[in-house]
């Protein structure tokens, strides 16, 4: 068994490292560790704002969306490999030629995961976050770091272990689950507005960080060990004895899309998202799920702290959202499937956006409906901090990382030249919108460097294809 694993973490490393060097990710977790400590040093200040109990909040939700995200990546690992790299695959999908089973095998997998992105995350934030409040006075804010640790590593791993039985649900019925998800989203976005802020404490390892317990500890364990149990018990792999077969539907989505220059393009992508594993999920996953926690989140928190507008700081975390679809729209394509056709790399980051602007109508459509139920004064600004946000956001990635945002973010110097071009404008439109609804329409200001970013990005790509070859 520790064959297994020591081998998948070996295979973890080298995937990442043959795509941006052994220096760039490694940098990685530095910048993370570097990040949090220069964020932690302005503590003081967020004193004044939140409370010690809502910072706890704050953090170990951060870490159990990104356990979610981080379970949601290893599972599309197999449809990554064989789309990036032709017919190689992962460890986790080779139990045919492992004279193992598929249990042991992604045991392994989900305990490489844990401890890999422990390492890669969680061990350097705590440790910025610790080194910044040596430098200053604590006050109030004393945090146990070792006790943080620990509660943080159990919601990162919560969060990780409840994706990993999703996707059992998933494997074993993939129409149930998806109606499940949006039933659950719609409850949610509708008791939003009566929920208790007190419920958000109830998240077992939060609740365990600010009044330790061993029954707290178990139930947070549980919710680990139950979970990724019955995943592995009831573990469903795939091994098609034919290739798959779809009716021609090409044809008839691109007359919907219309005679415009990308509509194949378009048509390609929707029918790639709708084909591939997760399919359309991931939209729910992704943007939709996630928005509906951090407007549930947002609605506790805009009762306690009536300065800021609940709907403008929602609209600025979904145009931070919906700049992630580019990131899986381009996960699986590559630019050298279409190097037979006079086409260059700005046509497909072209293309790519257009897709991208298609699937915006969808957390669009929502923050209208939120908007008008909740405050329809706010739908101006609301809707302009959102498109401007998210503009300017996909402008940055595509500059950066061209059609590989998945992959070349996970670079230290890119990853930092991002958070560095992004955070700074997410606080100011904060502290913005305590003033004021329209102070935000500061961020028109916003649309012009981002459509000549997209130009520059537009030459740069193609110059750096040029180069190739």
């Amino acid at each position: 068994m520790f064959d297994i694993f020591k081998s998948m973490f070996k295979e973890e490393w080298r995937m990442h490292s043959s795509l941006f060097g052994n220096k760039g990710f490694s940098l990685f977790p530095v910048f993370i560790f570097l990040f949090t400590f220069f964020v932690s040093l302005v503590l003081p200040i967020f004193r004044e704002i939140f409370t010690y109990a809502q910072i706890a909040l704050g953090m170990h939700y951060l870490f159990l969306l990104l356990g979610s995200t981080v379970g949601a990546f290893g599972l599309m690992g197999r449809e990554f490999m064989n789309r990036r790299f032709g017919q190689a695959s992962l460890i986790a999908y080779s139990s045919r030629t492992l004279p193992v089973s598929e249990r042991l095998i992604f045991a392994n997998f989900l305990i490489k995961d844990v401890i890999y992105y422990f390492v890669l995350y969680v061990l350097p934030f705590i440790a910025g976050f610790a080194l910044a409040t040596t430098l200053i006075p604590a006050g109030d804010f004393h945090f146990p770091f070792a006790l943080l640790l620990l509660t943080l590593s159990l919601s990162f791993m919560i969060g990780l272990s409840l994706v990993f039985f999703l996707s059992t649900i998933y494997a074993h019925s993939g129409k149930l689950l998806t109606s499940g998800l949006l039933a659950g989203l719609v409850f949610l976005l509708i008791i939003s507005g009566n929920l208790d802020s007190g419920i958000f404490y109830t998240l077992p390892s939060l609740s365990f960080f600010l009044l330790p317990s061993k029954s707290r500890f178990l139930f947070s364990s549980g919710l680990i060990i139950i979970p990724s149990t019955l995943s592995l018990l009831f573990l469903k792999v795939d091994f098609p004895q034919a290739k798959k077969s779809f009716s021609n539907s090409f044809s008839r989505l691109c007359k919907e899309f219309g005679s415009y220059r990308y509509a194949a393009f378009v048509a390609k992508d929707f029918l790639d998202l709708k084909r591939s594993e997760g399919g359309l999920g991931k939209l729910i996953f992704s943007v939709l799920l996630p928005a509906a926690l951090i407007w549930m989140l947002l609605s506790a928190l805009g009762r306690v702290l009536p300065a800021l507008n609940t709907l403008i700081l929602f609209a600025l975390v979904l145009g931070v959202l919906s700049s992630s679809m580019y990131n899986w729209l381009t996960e699986y394509d590559i630019f050298a499937s279409y190097a037979c056709f006079p086409l260059k790399v700005s046509d497909m980051i072209r293309s790519k956006l257009n897709t991208h602007l298609f699937l915006n109508l969808v957390p669009l459509i929502l923050l209208i409906l939120l908007t008008i139920k909740t405050d329809p004064a706010v739908l101006l600004p609301a809707l302009l901090v959102f498109l401007s946000i998210s503009l300017y956001i996909v402008s940055i990635l595509v500059y950066l990382t061209g059609l590989s945002p998945s992959i070349n973010l996970y670079n230290g110097r890119t990853f930092a030249l991002y958070t560095l071009s992004v955070m700074p404008l997410l606080l100011v439109n904060v502290i913005l919108s305590m003033f004021g609804l329209y102070y935000v329409l500061v961020n028109l200001l916003l649309v012009p460097p981002a459509l000549y970013l997209l130009g520059q990005s537009f030459r740069k790509w193609d110059r750096i294809e040029s180069q190739l070859f």
